[in-house]
């Protein structure tokens, strides 16, 4: 396998734990996923919102599990970008019955791929 194959594979594997963590509120798998300096901006119901990572965690660790709440399953990798030590990766998700469209930038620092940049849309009902 060559490197960009080693690094695609790798990124997925940190989307994985972002989903993972997002649809069971595991706060330790989004702090594996997330660079602790991580940015999160975007619009929920057409406001825009920029949240510190710390205060997400903590927001995602109030709120019930959508995996204890019978939701279904539904987030996936719409699109990655990989350039070098740089990525881009384009995810669809459902959570707490809500949509969302999440752009994610993920760096690799120190042989391992983290999220510092997210940017998000929630669609309206």
């Amino acid at each position: 396998m060559n490197d960009d194959m080693v690094d695609m594979q790798r990124i997925r594997q940190t989307v994985q734990l972002y989903f993972e963590g997002m649809y069971h509120s595991d706060v330790d798998k989004l702090r594996k996923a997330f660079h602790p300096g991580a940015v999160l901006m975007g619009y929920y119901s057409g406001n825009l919102a920029h949240i510190p990572l710390e205060k997400w965690l903590e927001m995602v660790a109030a709120r019930p599990a959508p995996a204890k709440n019978g939701e279904e399953y539904n987030m996936r990798l719409v699109s990655l970008d990989l350039t070098e030590n740089v990525a881009a990766v384009k995810v669809r998700d459902l959570y707490l019955g809500l949509w969302f469209t999440d752009y994610l930038s993920l760096l690799k620092i120190e042989d391992e791929w983290v999220i510092v940049n997210k940017i998000f849309h929630h669609e309206p009902r």
